[in-house]
């Protein structure tokens, strides 16, 4: 009978344990699918952020190109029809707006005269370049602190023209000769980009056939190392590389974003002589490539003008529409008001011209993805962006595309930074967040006297305060930026009691966060950053010998030029005393720091000429 006993007891305790077991088991269920559910939302949230930042950083890059375009155009407009009264300044405009080189029609041997002095480290080139050559040129830049030599530069660049005039608008290939051609996009002067595309894709030989697709200089940090390896490997690889022109191979562009900046730093004595032959040397790279003549290359995109033969046919010396358009979801062919320049073209345009060629697919650049790469208009349309970090650290992969003889597309995808890899997903998305914010914030700030007239509009009983949905309809409204302000607004606007913004204040909270120097007046202070970058850039176009110093005579000579593009109307006698009162510390020239604080000063409303 005990042992019935004990047989029950160890039933009863066997049941239990079962069923604590059971128990358990459904709560962790329970809990890992309520773990999983608050892990999607919070994944999602994130996303959300992501999506928003992305957009500020494009949104602001755009509205940065519609300026550039503007300035580009009028420079342009003033070669073809303006007339001044005298040969000086003809030549004066002409050289301000065509930077080519005129005494480099020679070959690199009229370069000898530039000595390589003995404590020069670098790697040395001769031409015809051999394999050798291009190795050597590519450990020095690894290193990062060997540049190439100046007579080199020059030399190198010289055999590039002399090797681009010879081909035609439009390159054809095939993947008979190789098993594969590699397809890269925009890469802006990130040469570790290009460095790990080399080291997992190998470099480029005959077998080994790439196809870069334009943009290779501007923002980043070693665009002319990009263009020298490029160009080298092109002058021993003919049948190895070929090279498109982008929307940033041209030298108003880069005097706004950097690379003209970049040169004359790391080329002081002959920088000038080099941009003047980059120029030329831009204006003769191909517009397209055609791989099996059924997939075209081509670095913006295309308009439902395009025709491939009258492309090939043109005068690639000049920027054309192909090189700036971008497609879009919906049907038709439409101004690309965004950028200012080149279409948007919808999926019936790409079909119209693909059947038009006998082309299955375009393949495209010109645009930033977070991928790296990204289809459209059911899969006929390719975008491939090759430059990782593109915005800011960690906002987005890099990738280049494979095609082989079945023309189907094989991606590889990276990202450089490796400080990234240690971050959290949400120290990712805080940190280009912060950047995003940061650079929306300095474009509401110059625009402060418009916004502030459009929240007056709303607010009609003038108590300084209006609802945040007003707020987001007047951003939306002087900005024209397509951003999702009611999303923004818990970061853009830390305080609303009772759903109202007090505007003034509001402003005064920006104000803290800008390194505002005291003697500045507000409304200047707004003016400069509203114009910066455009005034970077006429400075720069002034100053045509690169020197970092602008004349009187200059500025004399072609502030009339310039005057109907800022809409500032000056008398001469009023030019002469502005390029005097210009120069605060005397010494017979204007640098840029003096040009700015000028410029400021001559606001329309303060001259009383």
């Amino acid at each position: 009978m005990g042992c019935g006993s004990s047989r029950v007891k160890t039933n009863s305790t066997k049941k239990a344990a079962k069923e604590y077991h059971q128990c358990t088991a459904e709560t962790a269920i329970k809990a890992a699918i309520l773990i999983q559910r608050w892990y999607r939302q919070y994944v999602a949230r994130l996303e959300v952020r992501r999506r928003c930042t992305w957009t500020i950083f494009q949104s602001i890059e755009y509205a940065g190109e519609q300026d550039q375009i503007k300035l580009h155009n009028f420079f342009s407009c003033l070669l073809d029809h303006f007339t001044p009264p005298c040969s000086n300044e003809q030549g004066l405009t002409s050289r301000i707006i065509t930077q080519t080189d005129e005494t480099c029609k020679d070959n690199p041997s009229a370069y000898d005269f530039i000595e390589v002095s003995d404590s020069y480290i670098g790697p040395q080139l001769c031409f015809p370049l051999t394999p050798a050559h291009v190795t050597a040129l590519l450990e020095a830049f690894k290193k990062k602190q060997q540049r190439l030599h100046a007579r080199y530069v020059l030399q190198l660049l010289s055999e590039t023209r002399k090797h681009l005039e010879h081909l035609p608008n439009i390159n054809q290939i095939s993947t008979c000769y190789s098993k594969e051609i590699t397809i890269c996009g925009d890469l802006h002067g990130k040469l570790d980009d290009l460095f790990l595309i080399f080291y997992k894709n190998g470099l480029p030989s005959p077998e080994k056939v790439y196809v870069f697709n334009g943009d290779y200089v501007d923002r980043g940090k070693h665009s002319i190392e990009i263009l020298l390896i490029l160009f080298a490997f092109l002058l021993v690889y003919p049948k190895g590389i070929y090279l498109n022109r982008g929307n940033h191979e041209d030298h108003i562009i880069n005097l706004r974003y950097g690379f003209t900046k970049e040169v004359m730093q790391k080329y002081q004595v002959h920088g000038t002589r080099i941009l003047k032959l980059l120029q030329s040397v831009f204006s003769w790279l191909p517009l397209a490539t055609v791989i099996d003549e059924k997939v075209l290359i081509i670095h913006g995109g295309i308009s439902e003008t395009t025709d491939l033969n009258f492309l090939g046919k043109i005068d690639r010396h000049k920027i054309v529409d192909i090189l700036w358009s971008d497609p879009m979801h919906q049907e038709g062919c439409i101004a690309n008001s965004a950028r200012g320049g080149g279409c948007y073209f919808g999926p019936d345009v790409t079909e119209k011209i693909l059947r038009k060629h006998n082309l299955q697919l375009l393949i495209r650049s010109h645009e930033c993805k977070q991928e790296g790469y990204e289809y459209c208009h059911n899969q006929k349309v390719l975008t491939i962006f090759s430059a990782s970090n593109y915005y800011e650290i960690g906002s987005n992969r890099g990738a280049y595309v494979k095609l082989g003889p079945d023309l189907v597309p094989h991606f590889m995808q990276y990202q450089v930074n490796q400080s990234t890899r240690k971050l959290t997903l949400r120290q990712r998305v805080s940190r280009i967040e912060r950047s995003a914010l940061g650079a929306l914030q300095e474009k509401i700030f110059a625009h402060k006297s418009d916004l502030i007239s459009a929240f007056k509009h709303y607010d009609k009983d003038k108590t300084g305060q209006i609802s945040l949905n007003d707020w987001a309809n007047a951003l939306e409204s002087i900005l024209g930026l397509g951003l999702p302000w009611r999303v923004l607004r818990s970061q853009l606007v830390p305080r609303a009691p009772n759903g109202l913004l007090n505007f003034y204040l509001w402003f005064d909270d920006l104000a803290q966060e800008k390194p505002i120097v005291q003697h500045i007046q507000p409304s200047l202070l707004e003016m400069l950053y509203k114009s910066m970058s455009e005034l970077e850039t006429i400075f720069q176009i002034i100053d045509s010998d690169n020197s970092g110093q602008i004349s009187y005579e200059e500025f004399k000579k072609t502030w009339k030029l310039l005057s109907s593009h800022l809409k500032i109307e000056l008398s001469d006698e009023a030019i002469s005393n502005l390029a005097r009162s210009m120069d605060f510390n005397k010494d017979g020239s204007i640098d840029i720091n003096e040009f700015l604080e000028a410029f400021r000063l001559v606001d329309k409303s303060n001259c009383k000429d």
